[in-house]
C-alpha cells in the first residue's frame, strides 16, 4: 500500500458545496478519492499532450456502411495501421448502422492520426478517441 500524504486545501464554501453534491452523484465516498481521481486524470492528459509518449485508447465509430465505398475505406485504413489495433468490435444497430469500438495501443500522435483519418471519411456519423498513457501515471 503506498504512503498517503495529507494536505490542506482552502477552497471556497460555494464551490465545495457544488463538488461534494457532484462526487456524491458520481458516487464517490470521500472527497480524498475524487480528488485522487482528479489529481489522475490531469497527469494523464499531460501525458498523453506529447505525440511519442505511449498510450492505449479507444476509437468508438458510428457509421452508414450503405454509404459507397466507406466499408472498404475502413478496412483498409485499419489495415495500414497494423500493430497499433489491437481488436475490434463490430455491432449492427440498424439496417444502415454500424457501431464500431476499436482498442488501440501506440505512439499518441499515431493513434490521434488514425482517428482524424478515419473519423473524415464520408458515412462516419461519430468518431470519438478516447486516449490515457499507458506508462508511469499513477
Amino acid at each position: 500500500m503506498p504512503t498517503l500524504s495529507r494536505i490542506g486545501v482552502a477552497i471556497e464554501s460555494d464551490l465545495l458545496d457544488r463538488f461534494d453534491s457532484h462526487i456524491q452523484q458520481l458516487g464517490y465516498q470521500n472527497r480524498s478519492e475524487a480528488f485522487r481521481d482528479l489529481i489522475r486524470n490531469a497527469l494523464t492528459t499531460k501525458a498523453i499532450e506529447d505525440p511519442d509518449s505511449i498510450a492505449m485508447g479507444t476509437l468508438t465509430l458510428l457509421y452508414d456502411h450503405h454509404t459507397g465505398g466507406l466499408s472498404a475505406r475502413l478496412t483498409e485504413l485499419q489495415h495500414e495501421a497494423e500493430g497499433i489495433i489491437l481488436s475490434t468490435m463490430h455491432i449492427h444497430v440498424t439496417h444502415h448502422l454500424c457501431l464500431e469500438v476499436i482498442v488501440l495501443r501506440g505512439r499518441a500522435g499515431a493513434l490521434e492520426r488514425l482517428a482524424g483519418g478515419i473519423g473524415s471519411q464520408r458515412g462516419v456519423l461519430h468518431a470519438k478517441l478516447v486516449i490515457a498513457a499507458a506508462g508511469d501515471v499513477p
